[in-house]
C-alpha cells in the first residue's frame, strides 16, 4: 500500500508540512525532512521551486526564487532525494507546477520519483480531466498518487469528479486566495469546510492555505482529516536554526 494511503488510515488528525526545496540554503532539503519526521509530522510536502508559481504568496514566492538562486533543479532534487528512504519513512510528496516535470519529460519525471521513494505530487496547474485522460496511466505504472485541489468555488459536480478520479486526499484549498499564513478561519470558511465534509467523498480532505498555528489547526481540522503548513514554517526557516524545528512542531500540535 501507499504510504499515503497508509498514513490517512491513522485515528488522529494530519500534519503535513510544505517547505520548499533548497530554502534556506541549497542542502538543506534533506535534513529538514528528517527533523520534520523525528519531530512528529505525518507527511512532507517537498516544493519544487518554480519561476512563476501562480498559487503561491509572497513567502513561497521568495522561498523559491531564493532556493533556484541557491542553485536547485529538478536534477539537483532528485540527487538530494536519492538516499532519503534509508532513515525516513513518512510519506514524501512533491508539490510543483507542470512546465518543469514536462521540460524534463513526465514519464522520467515519475520514474525518478518512483527511484527515490516519493509517493505522490501535487501539481496545481494540471487540471483533473487533462490528468485522467493523458497522465494517469503513467503515474499509476509509476506507484505515485496524484493529489488535486479544490476551492470554495469548485462546483459539486467537479468536486465528485476529482473524488472519482482521486485515490489518496483531496487537497482543501481554505480559501480562493493564495497560499499565506492567516490568524484565523471565519464563519464562511468553517461553513466550507463542513459543507465538503457533509459531502461524504471517498477521499479524505486535508485543508492548505492559512494555517499558521494551533488555533488555525484546530479550526482546519474540525471538520477534515488533517492541515497543511506552507508559509508559516518558510518563515520559521528563514530565522531560525534547523535544530529549532521540533520547537515549530510542538507549537502547533500543543500550542
Amino acid at each position: 500500500m501507499n504510504r499515503i494511503n497508509e498514513t490517512i488510515r491513522k485515528d488522529h488528525k494530519l500534519l503535513s508540512i510544505y517547505f520548499t526545496a533548497g530554502y534556506p540554503n541549497l542542502e538543506d532539503t534533506a535534513e529538514i525532512i528528517q527533523q520534520l519526521q523525528d519531530n512528529g509530522v505525518d507527511m512532507v510536502e517537498i516544493g519544487l521551486p518554480f519561476s512563476d508559481p501562480l498559487a503561491d504568496g509572497p513567502t513561497i514566492q521568495e522561498s523559491s526564487t531564493q532556493a533556484l538562486k541557491n542553485g536547485m533543479t529538478t536534477t539537483v532534487l532528485f540527487d538530494q532525494l536519492k538516499g532519503i528512504r534509508k532513515s525516513v519513512d513518512i510519506p514524501l510528496i512533491i508539490m510543483g507546477y507542470f512546465n518543469p516535470m514536462l521540460q524534463y519529460g513526465v514519464e522520467e519525471f515519475c520514474s525518478k520519483c518512483q527511484s527515490v521513494g516519493i509517493d505522490g505530487l501535487i501539481i496545481p496547474d494540471l487540471p483533473v480531466d487533462v490528468y485522467h485522460e493523458h497522465y494517469q496511466d503513467i503515474f499509476e505504472k509509476y506507484g505515485l498518487k496524484n493529489i488535486f485541489l479544490i476551492t470554495p468555488q469548485t462546483s459539486a459536480h467537479r468536486i465528485g469528479y476529482i473524488d472519482s478520479v482521486s485515490d489518496a486526499f483531496i487537497y482543501m484549498v481554505s480559501s480562493a486566495s493564495t497560499t499565506g499564513a492567516k490568524t484565523g478561519f471565519g464563519d464562511v470558511q468553517m461553513r466550507y469546510f463542513e459543507r465538503i465534509s457533509n459531502m461524504e467523498l471517498k477521499n479524505p480532505q486535508i485543508v492548505g492555505f492559512g494555517i499558521s498555528n494551533h488555533e488555525t489547526f484546530n479550526h482546519a481540522t474540525r471538520f477534515s482529516k488533517g492541515a497543511i503548513i506552507g508559509s508559516a514554517f518558510i518563515k520559521f526557516l528563514k530565522s531560525h536554526e534547523l535544530s529549532e524545528i521540533g520547537d515549530f512542531i510542538g507549537s502547533i500540535r500543543k500550542g
